[in-house]
């Protein structure tokens, strides 16, 4: 998940706590071009209000006129925009097709629940599904588990695995972390930096990114990393790095990086497996030399070889399918 439907579903607890009811959209089904996949969530008021985006704006203005003349009926639905979708829309500029369920909250104490466990899924305390009964104004919450599809839908229900919003932890800050930070923020992460120099970090100050006094290991440690959480250590200071690294492997963290040359690279791996005990088939969960190989040579083009081998990992990408 992204942070920008983390957003979305604070902006509904926000509006529902105002006893305001919203209209809660989440894609669900995508074919040929879509800029957003499932998951990706949207929030509006019938005035035409709005926090989120399900796709980059071909469908937006269209669905929040929807909305603001009565079109749809105040329970949970699966709409289609596209070809066979909703009239007159009956073809997207980009060609593609997708499904969106559009659910009704009125404001109640079961809506607040229910949105207040969506927002602690995204923060990483709990992998949950959560099911709307289409046809109807009922919707659950359930345990989940990664094994459990992102998104399931037949003719009565959505299902919908909801987990943690991709985290970038920058441990150590540098020229080459700022990038990443701003990529990353682009990107829809979470970002955190941990560095506990503070001579360092008291001239940054980048909106969205929370800056942290503390030593990445220590944060790490005390449960800063989720399976969602990205772990980058570009300070080329093994005594920040090194530390930050043991720690990161003993996570279910699904990317690990250290920025360094081939040489520096083979210290290292060398150094956590004498003196950290690592064995090869941990030491292999860790991205070193980090980043795909692009040539780049200045702080934001090493900053965007990072944040695209995070990209292909996330993404599923073998290196060598590149």
């Amino acid at each position: 998940m992204k942070q920008l439907d983390l957003q979305v579903i604070q902006q509904a607890r926000a509006w529902i706590a105002e006893g305001r009811p919203i209209w809660l959209c989440t894609v669900i089904t995508t074919f040929g071009s879509a800029p957003r996949g499932p998951g990706a969530m949207l929030v509006c008021l019938g005035s035409g209000e709005h926090c989120g985006s399900l796709s980059g704006g071909c469908v937006e203005d269209d669905f929040l006129e929807r909305v603001g003349e009565g079109f749809f009926p105040p329970v949970s639905q699966v709409v289609r925009y596209g070809e066979g979708g909703l009239a007159p829309t009956r073809a997207l500029p980009c060609g593609g097709v997708l499904d969106v369920l559009v659910e009704y909250l009125a404001p109640s104490a079961e809506s607040e629940a229910h949105l207040h466990a969506i927002e602690s899924a995204f923060a990483g305390s709990s992998l949950i599904v959560r099911r709307v009964l289409l046809g109807t104004e009922q919707r659950s919450i359930t345990p989940g588990s990664m094994a459990a599809a992102k998104v399931e839908v037949d003719t009565e229900q959505v299902a919908i695995r909801i987990g943690a919003v991709q985290r970038l932890l920058l441990a150590g800050l540098s020229p080459v972390a700022q990038f990443c930070a701003s990529f990353a923020l682009s990107l829809g992460y979470e970002v955190i930096v941990c560095d506990p120099r503070k001579e360092v970090t008291s001239a940054f100050s980048l909106p969205g990114v929370e800056v942290l006094e503390v030593l990445p290991a220590v944060y790490i440690a005390n449960g800063g990393c989720h399976a969602s959480t990205a772990v980058v250590a570009l300070t080329h200071d093994p005594r920040l790095d090194d530390l930050t690294l043991l720690e990161a492997v003993r996570t279910p963290a699904f990317y690990i990086g250290a920025m360094g040359s081939q040489r520096t690279s083979s210290k290292r791996f060398e150094r956590l497996a004498r003196i950290g005990g690592l064995d090869e088939a941990t030491l292999q969960r860790i991205h070193a030399p980090i980043g795909l190989r692009l040539g780049s040579k200045t702080p934001a083009e090493i900053a965007l070889a990072v944040m695209a081998d995070i990209l292909r990992v996330s993404n599923g990408i073998a290196r060598d399918a590149l």
